[in-house]
């Protein structure tokens, strides 16, 4: 049985979003946005998203400031790019996946964030990956309803990565996690005026 689901709210309006939630019974969802507003989706900005959700019996928790893709801790990035094993360390961090373990004995629980395809997103990359290494199941709902294991989402990881599943030197875990640091520094937020910073220091 599915323990915790993660999604991405993309450009859905917002009864068809709640429809995919209510299809595999969500009754919470863990908005893991750094900064839950969106100019392009206003339905999803964090007080309109709270009071559509609780009209749908649906509870609403905002977990950015723990599980967020930003920090503003300097030692979480390098080069002005958050790193995601350094946030994973952070204690916030941990406390945010604690909630999510202790929540999981009311609810069933969604991780939210804003990306389509989770393998473009931290709710993937960092956050469902430290909770699947703990040994629970996570499904991922993508746009069209269609549900993917995590254990699946690692084999696109690698065939997007392009390594494979394993061969006579390496184990799958360690082609899996270089895969994981690829597609983190694809995707992880980049901080300009950081990255300035450091190339002046330096020059």
């Amino acid at each position: 049985m599915t323990a915790v689901y993660s999604i991405g709210h993309s450009n859905h309006d917002i009864n068809t979003f709640i429809a995919l939630l209510k299809r595999y019974d969500i009754s919470a969802l863990a908005d893991v946005r750094s900064h839950p507003y969106s100019r392009f989706a206003p339905q999803y900005s964090r007080e309109t998203l709270k009071v559509s959700l609780a009209d749908a019996g649906i509870a609403y928790v905002f977990l950015g400031k723990e599980l967020g893709a930003r920090s503003d801790d300097p030692a979480c990035y390098l080069h002005g790019k958050v790193q995601y094993d350094r946030l994973a360390k952070q204690p916030g961090f941990r406390t945010g996946i604690q909630r999510i373990n202790e929540g999981m004995n009311r609810y069933s629980i969604a991780l939210m964030c804003s990306e389509k395809d989770p393998l473009d997103c931290h709710r993937a990359l960092l956050v469902a990956r430290n909770i699947f290494d703990s040994g629970i199941s996570i499904d991922h709902i993508h746009a069209d309803g269609v549900l993917e294991s995590h254990e699946h989402l690692e084999s696109r990881l690698l065939a997007i990565c392009k390594l494979p599943e394993g061969d006579m030197f390496k184990a799958r875990e360690q082609f899996v996690a270089e895969a994981y640091f690829i597609q983190g520094q694809r995707v992880a937020y980049q901080d300009e005026a950081m990255r300035q910073e450091e190339q002046l220091a330096t020059s």
